[in-house]
């Protein structure tokens, strides 16, 4: 670690200096006994006092052209040959200084209420002016307001590895917390929500969960996402910010109604203080005594008291059904809920039976979507060979049709419909397969449905943020084109990445996509978002297994599946009536 140069430590302590004015107006240690303060907050005889070391500065490059000053809190209990815990605090020692956070830790970890932990104290960067006639850029904001997994990133990659050269830090998420005050709060429950894998215990004072960079979306977010293994305190005053980015005040109760909500475990310090400090000081002791308390148990995921749409059972979470292929798509379920996936790159169509064993079904084709009909055949786009194909229960391959763009395909009773991204069309196919374009204009028609009953078409969009809902005609034409389910998009993306989807009796669908599998109802709203199986793209999903009870997942290289509570159903197979959906 190295001494800060001049230029970083003036930008970083001088935006430090303004923040904190911001946050805490009339602060100064002469006021001290104005405040409340714990007893834990205020230095008591006996107790060994932690080492604070820096500043150190840092050059990021998941942050081009910044720098910053950070410093460690070391506490006199740290042995270098156990691991320790870890706290993370956003606005540098100036934070953890108004907080009082050093002499907290000193008292609870002394009385054995927190591990022994490793704080560190990290401003946000600066990239310094070009000339002395120019102004610094500021990262403040852009850093901490963003939703998004950059600023963990940063985090995860630089920050902790670097440190992590001197002192032994525990890789266990659960060991380590991450806090923060005002845009340093929703920064550090963006890094936690981002990664689970690690961050799991939130401070937030003052938290800024507001319009600004997007904070306002997290209480819907919150509510329909699964539920992820994080503890996380909140503090505000009723007389917080009301400006043009939102009301800080209402935030947060909508922050702390969403997690209890979704089961979180959560807890939390009303006051009647404004945009300042002075309560999240006041209660800093026994915020971080709860957040620590019952250590060593593992933060795990809690459950929700009860959702509208109540799909995941306890103790079922995703599964490994096979690895090693390229890139894997295409799932479809037979007659007997035997499952099929396609590897397009290396050319073959796979079978996992009933027992888990994973065989080759056909070999030597660039197969995409897949899907049974009513006869027992496998139909199959192969769109880099321009055809559609079907194959028999023995996966001898019969070519359907030559010279067609095709993706991803749905087959009925009477015919079927398949999707056209590279003509943005939607084709029809009749019971004699004649062919003919249902629809046209859609950006990037990717996966195609038919509703439970057998009445209604969609559409994804990968490229945008709707699907689209028909009509279905009697004569297999499409009437009554309408946008109809609101996709989530990933803060940093620009599209849904919407691509395969199913449906269940109920009249759900559920929809591949970045964020995860989106769940939505007859009337096209997302009540839920089950999360991805693992990172990369989430290219399609089916019900399969002798009750179809169980979603299989085609991911990147692999495929996963879960036990759900839900049971799909069958395009091929006879029409199933949903119950009335609700309002």
């Amino acid at each position: 670690m190295n001494r800060p140069n001049q230029s970083a430590f003036t930008y970083a302590t001088a935006l430090c200096a303004a923040v904190l004015t911001f946050l805490v107006p009339n602060c100064s240690v002469a006021q001290d006994a104005d405040f409340k303060l714990h007893p834990d907050s205020q230095v008591q005889p006996g107790v060994p006092q932690g080492d604070i070391k820096g500043p150190f500065s840092w050059k990021s490059k998941i942050f081009p052209g910044t720098e910053r000053d950070y410093w460690i809190y070391v506490p006199q209990q740290y042995d270098a040959a156990k691991p320790a815990c870890l706290m993370v605090i956003q606005d540098g020692l100036g934070r953890a200084k108004d907080w009082r956070l050093t002499t907290v830790m000193d008292n609870l970890i002394h009385k054995k209420e927190m591990p022994v932990t490793i704080g560190i104290f990290i401003n946000p960067g600066v990239v310094p002016a070009a000339n002395e006639n120019a102004e610094a850029r500021y990262n403040r904001s852009f850093e901490y307001d963003s939703l998004g997994p950059q600023y963990a990133q940063f985090l995860v990659d630089e920050i902790l590895p670097e440190v992590g050269k001197s002192y032994n830090l525990s890789n266990d998420p659960s060991d380590r917390g991450i806090g923060g005050a005002s845009s340093g709060a929703i920064c550090a429950f963006t890094a936690a929500w981002e990664r689970p894998d690690q961050f799991r215990r939130v401070l937030s004072t003052i938290g800024t969960y507001v319009s600004l960079r997007g904070g306002n979306e997290y209480p819907s977010l919150i509510r329909k996402m699964e539920t992820k293994p994080i503890r996380v305190f909140l503090e505000d005053g009723s007389a917080d910010l009301n400006i043009y980015g939102g009301d800080w005040w209402n935030a947060n109760l909508g922050m702390l109604s969403a997690l209890t909500f979704s089961g979180y475990d959560v807890n939390h310090a009303w006051g009647t203080g404004g945009h300042s400090g002075q309560h999240g000081r006041e209660i800093m002791a026994d915020a971080m005594r709860w957040l620590w308390r019952d250590y060593p148990q593992p933060i795990a995921k809690g459950h929700p008291p009860k959702r509208r749409t109540q799909l995941l059972i306890p103790g079922e979470e995703w599964q490994l059904v096979s690895e090693g292929h390229k890139f894997t798509e295409g799932p479809a379920v037979n007659a007997k809920g035997e499952f099929f996936f396609t590897d397009s790159p290396n050319s073959r169509i796979h079978k996992v039976a009933l027992d888990g064993t994973v065989s080759v079904f056909h070999e030597g084709t660039k197969a995409g979507g897949l899907m049974f009909g009513p006869n027992g055949y496998l139909y199959s786009t192969a769109g880099p060979e321009k055809k559609i194909v079907r194959y028999d229960t023995n996966g001898t391959e019969e070519v359907l049709f030559e010279n067609v763009t095709c993706n991803d395909l749905v087959v009925l009773k009477n015919g079927g419909y398949y999707t056209d991204p590279q003509n943005k069309r939607v084709w029809h196919v009749d019971d004699q397969g004649n062919r003919t374009v249902a629809d046209e204009g859609i950006e990037f028609p990717n996966g195609v449905i038919v509703s439970p009953d057998q009445t209604r078409l969609t559409v994804a969009d990968t490229r945008g943020r709707f699907l689209y809902s028909f009509r279905i005609q009697t004569d297999g034409t499409l009437a009554h084109k309408q946008r109809f389910g609101f996709v989530h998009v990933p803060y940093d993306g620009s599209d849904s990445g919407a691509d395969g989807m199913t449906m269940d009796d109920q009249g759900r669908l559920y929809l591949a996509t970045r964020l995860g599998v989106q769940v939505f109802d007859q009337l096209g709203r997302c009540h839920f978002i089950i999360e991805k199986p693992q990172d990369g793209w989430l290219a399609n999903v089916v019900f399969a297994g002798p009750q179809l009870d169980t979603l299989y997942a085609t991911s990147g290289d692999k495929v996963f599946k879960r036990k759900l509570n839900a049971k799909g159903v069958v395009p091929w197979q006879a029409a199933v009536k949903p119950p009335k959906p609700g309002l």
